[in-house]
């Protein structure tokens, strides 16, 4: 759908649109199912009845939409969800894809509270994180259909941007990291101050907040959602490791400190909750990225990855305290997280308008 009317030559921000903070309304959650078995090598056969356990959590408040290669495709996915999703509750989709990251190949929402066309799909360009996973074409492509599926207009924005790499509070205010958003293999023509300005003018945010490195096996180069996540307003959750020796003990606890520093619009300093980082869990001498931050908040029901590991409950009833009015439920990623992500990645939100 033609956007040119609805913003009128104005930035998405200027003609009143912003990104809602993603515990908001939903009308569904939109996934592409797993299929690549490049990126889970030699282990492929876990990752499908982890991700039905998934949707079929999720599917009891909301609507998942999933895409999938094809009618034999939609077929086989279907028969992996018998008994976990109710059919009712989920839409599929011929959209084939590269891979499986929704939250950075789809569409990024934006709502606005005014009369004429209140949600808006962000379609910023994806080049796999650096293009370090060719093909993409297919991945790239996704954004556009998902706001055709929905029929609501979309803005091709010439930035790459993965949803992984933000995080905002719905009231003006972004979380990022420098180690992604200023890596040169994403925009090495585009200065901070224009990405901040970028940022500003199409999701609506008057903030950016920085933080430094991400976590050791992260292949996006520091996504935002394996370290800290908003779980409210003025509130976060961060992970921290506590071992000193282990090599992710540095970057998280520099990040700790930045939060310690940053302060919002209003002049309130954030509220930080510390997460304790799984053990190491590796797969063939490699380090994996594994994180509780990757979880993912659905309508009614959070869905926080576990990796059999003696943090997992202690993090889950942390969340729990922090979402009250939803069921905190941990899905094991042990074997998901060998894709290099796990829960938050393979999801995108679209907001209730």
């Amino acid at each position: 759908m033609n956007h040119s009317l609805i913003l009128d030559g104005k930035t998405p921000a200027a003609a009143g649109y912003s990104m809602p903070a993603e515990w908001q309304p939903h009308q569904c959650t939109w996934i592409s199912w797993p299929h690549n078995r490049d990126s889970w090598p030699d282990k492929f056969e876990p990752v499908e009845p982890a991700m039905a356990r998934f949707v079929g959590a999720l599917s009891r408040s909301e609507l998942v939409r999933i895409n999938v290669l094809s009618a034999a495709h939609e077929k086989h996915v279907r028969e992996q969800l018998e008994g976990h999703a109710h059919p009712a509750r989920i839409a599929f989709h011929h959209f084939p894809t590269n891979d499986a990251w929704c939250r950075d190949h789809g569409a990024i929402f934006v709502t606005r509270d005014r009369p004429g066309h209140p949600l808006l799909a962000m379609d910023f360009q994806f080049n796999a994180w650096g293009g370090k996973y060719p093909p993409y074409d297919l991945d790239n492509a996704i954004a556009a259909k998902m706001a055709d599926t929905l029929d609501i207009p979309h803005v091709s924005i010439p930035m790459v941007l993965e949803g992984g790499s933000i995080e905002v509070n719905g009231a003006g205010a972004l979380l990022t990291t420098e180690q992604c958003l200023l890596h040169p293999n994403r925009n090495p023509s585009m200065t901070r101050e224009a990405i901040e300005s970028a940022l500003c003018d199409n999701l609506g945010v008057s903030q950016i907040l920085w933080l430094g490195e991400g976590i050791v096996g992260d292949d996006t180069d520091g996504h935002i959602d394996d370290l800290t996540r908003f779980v409210s307003e003025d509130t976060v959750v961060t992970v921290v490791e506590q071992d000193r020796s282990d090599e992710n003990h540095l970057p998280l606890a520099e990040n700790r400190e930045r939060l310690e520093t940053l302060k919002l619009a209003d002049g309130r300093s954030l509220k930080v909750l510390e997460m304790q980082m799984p053990r190491p869990v590796e797969f063939q001498g490699n380090r994996l990225p594994a994180s509780y931050a990757n979880f993912y908040i659905g309508n009614r029901v959070v869905l926080m990855p576990t990796f059999n590991d003696p943090a997992d409950e202690p993090n889950r009833q942390l969340l729990a305290r922090c979402f009250a009015g939803r069921e905190v439920i941990g899905i094991d990623c042990t074997d998901l997280v060998l894709g290099l992500g796990a829960l938050h990645c393979l999801t995108q939100q679209v907001p209730v308008v």
